[in-house]
């Protein structure tokens, strides 16, 4: 009928020149990393940054899919929970159990915030909710500056200092534990989203959510309990990166940009993207660091961002974006 139209999202997935040249990069970093012991340290160092970029980015894109916003104060909401974590450290609870806990108290924190100050503006604008997160960011910084202070905080060290050898190769043992960490994390989640009723629940709630409501689902549960996994996947970025950082009321600002970079190249309504988005911008900065002169730590973000750009000048939903069709 004139005047009526209907729009349509049509996911495309990974498009064959995508995947095409993410297999071009796996074989060119590991070749690289067969003929080159610096390249291979640096890979695995990259990967292990990019995995703390993806655990953040995919937090973004949960938030993304069930509000079509970006949380700004993601960031901070993870350093938040880091300090929560140094906290109990202090009152003598060891690092394992203080790093369990304070994921519970993460994702609490996340459903509280979704229900208090998300929900009730949600369905008014964008502009509020973009009011509300960038409101949030500065609470949460007053709050730990107020309570913790701005000065250098440390805690017990995750992993140890150890050092492993592979022929000529050294690797960390931080960096391959938080890459464990990491990628184990996001796993978990997508195990959750894929063969579970509750991850069924909660994808439907997010791109469906008048659908969903029809058949029984309760919305707001589900995206309350989403926004409290994207607390718990920023409280694992949080802790994974203090070890390398220290703890400071802005170590997670530079995080963020990066995961915003990561979750926007890999598409922001893709969570594998938002993974691979990440994993590609971490090894992609350390090798850039170490094989070009001029690619200090204070030019990395706008290398990052400058790359970005031309990725979604050729690609603007990003690699495993999402294109719109709109039929009349």
């Amino acid at each position: 009928m004139l005047g009526l139209s209907r729009k349509t999202k049509v996911s495309t997935g990974a498009s064959l020149p995508v995947i095409v040249g993410i297999a071009a990069a796996c074989i060119f970093l590991l070749v690289g990393c067969l003929v080159s012991n610096i390249f291979a340290q640096q890979t695995v160092a990259g990967l292990a940054q990019g995995a703390i970029f993806a655990s953040l980015a995919l937090a973004l894109v949960l938030i993304y899919r069930a509000t079509e916003v970006i949380n700004f104060a993601q960031g901070e909401l993870a350093m938040a929970t880091t300090y929560i974590a140094y906290q109990l450290t202090l009152w003598h609870v060891s690092y394992w159990l203080a790093f369990f806990l304070t994921l519970v108290i993460s994702f609490v924190l996340g459903a509280v915030v979704y229900g208090v100050l998300i929900r009730p503006v949600q369905h008014r604008s964008v502009i509020a909710l973009v009011i509300v997160t960038v409101g949030l960011f500065i609470l949460i910084d007053g709050l730990v500056t107020w309570k913790w202070g701005a000065d250098l905080k440390f805690m017990p060290a995750p992993f140890g200092n150890n050092v492993y050898h592979a022929g000529g190769v050294s690797f960390s043992r931080q960096d391959i534990g938080v890459l464990l960490v990491s990628i184990l994390s996001v796993i978990l989640l997508w195990v959750l989203f894929q063969f579970t009723k509750l991850g069924l629940a909660m994808r439907a709630a997010a791109l469906r959510p008048a659908a969903a409501a029809l058949v029984g689902i309760r919305v707001d549960w589900m995206l309350a309990i989403g926004w409290g996994l994207a607390a718990v996947l920023g409280a694992v970025a949080g802790l994974m990166t203090e070890p390398s950082q220290f703890l400071q009321p802005t170590m997670m600002q530079a995080i963020l940009l990066y995961a915003f970079a990561a979750a926007v190249l890999g598409g922001l309504e893709s969570p594998a993207g938002s993974v691979v988005g990440g994993l590609a911008i971490g090894v992609f900065l350390n090798l850039i660091g170490q094989y070009v002169g001029y690619a200090t730590s204070e030019l990395r973000l706008p290398i990052a961002f400058a790359v970005l750009l031309v990725v979604l000048l050729l690609k603007p939903t990003g690699l495993f974006g999402r294109r719109q069709v709109r039929r009349v």
